[in-house]
């Protein structure tokens, strides 16, 4: 293992945050068998004053977890200077078989974890409890991944060698190979760029429907989703070429280093938020409803419509600045 601050960090947080929802999972099964608010027993006091501790607990957890996701990157991209061959984050997380694994898990709990702070948040403004069982249940859905992701980052970083020669990302993101990544960066860049632009632009006219109607959240949240997945490959495919203003260089981890201005991180902050803001709309959908949220839902799901529609305009006006003022030219644009 490598001994860095960050590292040491990531690890020791991540054994916090799964004992605590080991912890949580045994609570949250007790909740879903014996939970029932109309009865004055010992157990369901003590439920209802761990439900409180939980959930008070909780949403400084689930903070970490979704800005260890940003930790992480970062901290591979500091590493990239101890191993051979290695130019940017994507060749640290190629030491081994589990870096990129861990990325990929990580992206899924940043997610996970945001969508539950979003049903708690809702959950502890209702008289009753209404949301009690759902977003419990959730936890314990939640639970097995993140247990994973410990098992997974731990491998990552208890297995990195420093004599290890790994590839740089113009060896992993080249359109000539046989990996998924390969398969992505060889996507024709026109029709990747139609799709970019009309998901885009479906998602902000359904998200501004969706705040002046207050109908159609499922639809907003399913263009929230498809967007950000059209996104992510749009920066792989095109978005960084523009960037980079090369013809062969697709790394997705690169435009996160000082040369490029560090514009990585808003174009991911944003992309990621307006996806989970989305989705959050959607999540909630099924429980407009519910008596004791009638008055709260529909005024959060709209602040989250509106957070997702600025936050993926923001992403769309970086992304078409840069193609604007960029020297590079692809298929004439």
């Amino acid at each position: 293992m490598i001994f860095h601050p960050a590292i040491i960090a990531l690890i020791l947080s991540s054994i916090f945050i799964s004992f605590l929802m080991t912890y949580s999972s045994y609570f949250s099964f007790l909740i879903q068998r014996k939970w029932d608010l109309k009865s004055g027993s010992d157990l369901q006091l003590t439920l209802e004053r761990r439900t409180y501790l939980v959930s008070t607990i909780l949403p400084y957890v689930f903070a970490f977890q979704i800005l260890s996701f940003f930790l992480y990157i970062y901290t591979a991209d500091q590493l990239h200077t101890l191993f051979v061959g290695a130019m940017c984050a994507a060749g640290s997380l190629y030491v081994n078989s589990y870096g990129y694994p861990t990325l990929i898990l990580k992206g899924v709990n940043f997610l996970l974890a945001g969508l539950w702070l979003i049903l708690n948040y809702v959950d502890n403004r209702g008289y009753d409890y209404p949301l009690i069982k759902k977003k419990y249940a959730f936890l314990l859905f939640m639970t097995p991944f993140i247990l994973a992701e410990l098992i997974l980052q731990a491998n990552y970083f208890f297995r990195l060698r420093p004599d290890i020669i790994t590839s740089c990302c113009g060896t992993l993101f080249s359109g000539e190979g046989k990996s998924l990544a390969a398969d992505i960066v060889a996507l024709p860049s026109l029709p990747l760029k139609v799709a970019f632009y009309l998901s885009m632009f479906l998602t902000l006219l359904s998200g501004i429907y969706f705040c002046r109607h207050g109908r159609g959240g499922y639809i907003f949240a399913g263009m929230s989703a498809l967007t950000f997945v059209i996104s992510l490959l749009s920066i792989f495919s095109f978005i960084s070429l523009y960037i980079y203003e090369l013809p062969t260089h697709h790394c997705p981890f690169c435009i996160l280093q000082g040369g490029y201005g560090y514009i990585g991180y808003p174009l991911y902050l944003t992309v990621l938020g307006g996806a989970l803001s989305g989705m959050g709309v959607g999540i909630l959908s099924p429980f407009r409803n519910t008596k004791s949220l009638s008055a709260v839902i529909p005024s959060v799901q709209r602040k989250l419509a509106l957070t997702s529609v600025l936050l993926f305009l923001i992403f769309t006006v970086i992304v078409s600045v840069r193609m604007l003022i960029s020297d590079f030219i692809l298929e004439g644009y």
